[in-house]
């Protein structure tokens, strides 16, 4: 390896910076790589939340192998958090797809992409997540939708912060009127009036890479294909990035994958003639918040199980018993503070 591909040693107190001229990022297309200043001022400017659009991310060659050689739809790998089979499939093991899949985890695990990730987020110290939680390839079939929700906030093993979602669409073929676009929302819980939407389109090799907070809603609404094309399907890549630390103010209780279920659609108001299609909609809404629902009930009686297990322990009870005397102090100067 010559000069000119070699990377600049940086010191470790310093932010990792990425130069062209030295860095190799062999598989994202050049025109992204030189425009790293501009991308971080659209980074921060960006509404409804910080993020990025970028079209032809990779380079022809690399997203090509990569539609070529995306895993046929597997229903055993089409379950949601209920276990219930549903129209998206998921690959976490990207290295295993093929060879294609193979560079790309090689250069989303390397230290010159992270370090271009962090320069143009702003975000630094990034850590690639290996067993690809939550990510990986992500197919949805005709008829799907995902409800605007935050992300989970801490990797469930490491209990690292999770700070950066990178998704790179792989669909040669999409119009707008087939749904499915990715929408970044202001707030799902504000009425549909108020909650400002941007959409963007889920075309081959477009990358969007967005910051993962307490307010990063995202979603996409039903996939409606027209008959010939109900072959297809919306492909994509997600990967996740994490980091040791964040930012005080950012930091949140850990919580799972926090969804809003959508509103009735508009025509939905007093003097409207209910279609076959308006009730099938109605239905659906309906059992898909009760799904939610049944899910937070079983999360609370796993929860409720945990506790009652802990607060019932010996161990427990052996250290309520050594802590009684400073309790039972503090609620003494309480009684003596009221009293005063």
């Amino acid at each position: 390896m010559n000069a000119s591909q070699s990377s600049v040693r940086i010191a470790a107190s310093q932010q990792p910076r990425y130069n062209i001229r030295w860095t190799v990022l062999p598989l994202i297309h050049l025109n992204v790589t030189r425009r790293a200043g501009e991308l971080r001022r659209e980074f921060d400017s960006a509404a409804p939340f910080r993020h990025l659009v970028i079209d032809e991310f990779l380079t022809e060659d690399v997203s090509r192998e990569l539609m070529a050689e995306f895993p046929a739809f597997d229903r055993e790998r089409a379950r949601n958090e209920m276990g219930e089979v549903g129209g998206k499939a998921v690959f976490q093991s990207l290295p295993q797809l093929g060879p294609a899949y193979a560079r790309l985890d090689g250069m989303l695990r390397g230290p010159e992409f992270l370090n271009f990730m962090g320069q143009i987020t702003g975000i630094p110290g990034l850590i690639y997540d290996p067993k690809y939680v939550g990510g990986g390839t992500h197919e949805n079939l005709h008829g799907q939708e995902l409800d605007p929700h935050v992300d989970f906030n801490y990797h469930p093993n490491t209990q690292l912060h999770r700070r950066l979602n990178l998704i790179i669409f792989l669909n040669p073929e999409w119009r707008e009127e087939w749904g499915g676009a990715l929408e970044l929302h202001v707030n799902p819980w504000l009425p549909p009036d108020e909650d400002r939407v941007k959409a963007i389109l889920p075309i081959a090799n477009r990358a969007v890479i967005f910051e993962t907070t307490e307010s990063s809603w995202h979603g996409f609404k039903r996939i409606h294909l027209p008959a010939d094309k109900t072959h297809l399907s919306r492909r994509s890549i997600a990967v996740y990035y994490y980091t040791k630390e964040r930012p005080a103010d950012e930091a949140a209780p850990r919580h799972a994958t926090i969804y809003v279920p959508r509103p009735l659609p508009a025509q939905f108001c007093a003097g409207h003639t209910l279609s076959e299609e308006d009730v099938a909609a109605a239905r659906d809404l309906m059992a898909r918040r009760d799904g939610q629902i049944r899910f937070l009930y079983e999360r609370e009686k796993e929860f409720s199980d945990v506790l009652y297990k802990i607060v019932h322990s010996p161990s427990f009870r052996i250290f309520r018993a050594c802590t009684w005397p400073v309790r039972k102090g503090l609620s003494l100067m309480g009684v003596r503070r009221r009293s005063e």
